[in-house]
């Protein structure tokens, strides 16, 4: 038998992470860092989650020049995530 919510012990983090991803101030940034998140997050473990949490507190601005590649991200973001970030699959045509 599948794993049940209440079986995840992410469970609510994932929700407060997929939240304050939505509810960024900028329609812009809730496309992109909330299309990501709702990809991504059910896969996501502990560093994964732990990672995200730490890119929300970043402003809005650095994170989406660091998805679009204007910009470098700090070198605590580097790796697999930001990397899935950057290719921008994640998010619909509309």
């Amino acid at each position: 038998m599948g794993e049940t919510m209440a079986d995840d012990p992410f469970d609510m983090r994932r929700r407060r992470l997929r939240f304050r991803a939505w509810h960024r101030g900028t329609k812009e940034a809730d496309l992109m860092i909330g299309s990501f998140c709702d990809r991504h997050a059910a896969a996501w473990g502990e560093a994964e989650i732990a990672w995200f949490e730490r890119l929300l507190e970043e402003q809005d601005v650095d994170i989406m020049a660091w998805g679009l590649g204007t910009t470098d991200a700090p070198a605590v973001y580097h790796g697999p995530l930001l990397d899935a970030f950057r290719r921008l699959d994640f998010m619909a045509n509309k």
